[in-house]
């Protein structure tokens, strides 16, 4: 009964300090595999590879586009893209800028970015979640900068359309 116990107790104290270990990640790498991942990503779109630019996407992602209605899961998103990819012409954004941070576990990433669109510099911002030895991306918003020079000029403008959905958000 002693030694089961013993070795109980060791198994545990060993389980312990295992689960416990610090993770190192070399984040110069993953930073660079991360780039290379979100360049080929908005490559995609470019390219009008739509499977290309929705493997990247984890099942369970969610994108957010710059209309306040924008709120897609990966499977709405889809909807909304595949014409776009159907007539040969999606978006191309190209990276001015970007940062990248992780976890402690190495095992999540989120970013930053600027981006030169259609609609001039736009930002990108998401979280990045590695699924096995492949990262995927969990969550993405896209937004349009306004120059705050320029804000008492633009506010009018969007004022139109999105003070319907404001009345319309505060009755839900």
């Amino acid at each position: 009964m002693k030694k089961l116990l013993l070795l109980c107790s060791s198994l545990s104290l060993a389980a312990t300090i295992y689960f416990n270990m610090p993770v190192t990640i070399n984040t110069i790498e993953e930073t660079a595999t991360l780039n290379t991942f979100l360049n080929e990503w908005h490559e995609a779109a470019a390219k009008v590879d739509y499977q290309g630019y929705f493997d990247k996407i984890a099942n369970d992602g969610h994108y957010m586009g710059t209309d306040a209605a924008e709120n897609w899961d990966k499977a709405a998103f889809e909807v909304f893209s595949k014409p776009y990819f159907d007539k040969g012409k999606a978006w191309n954004f190209k990276t001015l800028e970007r940062h990248i941070y992780f976890s402690k576990d190495g095992k999540t990433a989120w970013f930053d970015e600027l981006l030169d669109t259609q609609m001039k510099i736009c930002r990108g911002s998401g979280v990045l979640q590695k699924e096995g030895k492949e990262w995927k991306i969990k969550h993405y918003v896209l937004s349009m900068t306004v120059p705050n020079e320029v804000v008492k000029q633009v506010v009018p403008i969007k004022s139109q359309k999105e003070e319907v959905l404001i009345e319309k958000l505060r009755v839900k």
